[in-house]
């Protein structure tokens, strides 16, 4: 497919802005803590059984255990992914690709709130590369409660186009040469990604995406050699090191991007820390013991 071809597909796309209501519960946070084993962030510390602290702050980057998109079962694609949505674009034998992107706190998302999310396309690019023909979109949602700005948030997705068995050609990172991890400093944390533990992310996201639980159809389909870790897994996995290592800082934003896929089997190992020379700052990486970091990002505190 030739690049004005692609263009072709989105010229008269051009879908409007959405806004969309809901209310924080505690459930989604209580549950993403039991996945990475750590304790529950909206209850108090050591008492079992009490239940969540109405007003308890979500983590950066939890919100987005809610507004979840649902679909029924007949309006599911082949790949799991719903077929027409309206913010998905109008290309054929569609795939889609988490890039990375960027947040910015306002104020913290608390148990009880009752959150409003406007959502819209920030930009649309079609490009030509090594790879073929994709459409870059970037996605921008601001979520406010009683008018006040908590956060804005940019997700930048790829989409390309691939028929059903076709060799992929967007290349999967080979894994370097065994050696010093790349990502390095003083905070760490590790994940094991099994097939259980994608499970219960896609659970707990509403993500049927067969990339990450049908190992025939990521394999034969859609040409990778594993379970893909979800990229937004990824992303909170940083966050998890200044959560656990600097708790009594208050992270202001976020800028990652996601450069290699991760399988499930492999150990994931996080690590990071303030950068010299600026304590405000901290450079996050994490990814395989022997390869460069699939995802890196930048945190930013008060």
């Amino acid at each position: 497919m030739a690049a004005n071809e692609l263009a072709e597909h989105v010229a008269d796309w051009a879908p409007g802005p959405v806004e969309e209501t809901d209310r924080i519960g505690a459930w989604a946070a209580r549950a993403f803590a039991d996945v990475l084993d750590q304790p529950s962030p909206v209850e108090p510390a050591g008492v079992g059984g009490t239940g969540p602290v109405d007003g308890a702050a979500l983590p950066p980057l939890w919100h987005r255990f809610h507004f979840l998109e649902r679909a029924a079962q007949h309006e599911l694609g082949e790949d799991g992914h719903v077929r027409e949505s309206h913010f998905l674009p109008p290309i054929p034998d569609r795939r889609r690709m988490f890039a990375g992107g960027r947040v910015e706190w306002h104020s913290p998302v608390r148990v009880g709130d009752e959150v409003v999310r406007r959502s819209e396309i920030a930009s649309l690019t079609p490009k030509s590369g090594r790879s073929g023909e994709m459409l870059f979109v970037t996605l921008r949602h601001e979520f406010r409660r009683d008018g006040e700005l908590l956060l804005a948030e940019e997700e930048d997705l790829v989409y390309r186009t691939q028929k059903p068995g076709e060799e992929r050609r967007v290349a999967v990172a080979a894994p370097a040469e065994p050696g010093p991890h790349t990502a390095d400093g003083p905070w760490t944390a590790r994940l094991e990604p099994d097939e259980v533990l994608l499970f219960r992310f896609s659970a707990l996201t509403y993500n049927a995406h067969r990339i990450h639980h049908d190992f025939p159809y990521v394999t034969q389909v859609e040409g990778f050699p594993g379970l893909v870790v979800h990229g937004p897994l990824l992303a909170l996995l940083l966050l998890e090191l200044p959560r656990r290592h600097a708790p009594d800082r208050t992270v202001r934003s976020f800028e990652y991007r996601l450069r290699a896929p991760v399988f499930a089997g492999t150990t994931v190992l996080a690590a990071g820390g303030p950068v010299d020379g600026d304590p405000d700052r901290a450079d996050l990486a994490a990814g395989t013991a022997d390869g460069p970091p699939s995802i890196t990002g930048t945190v930013r505190f008060r």
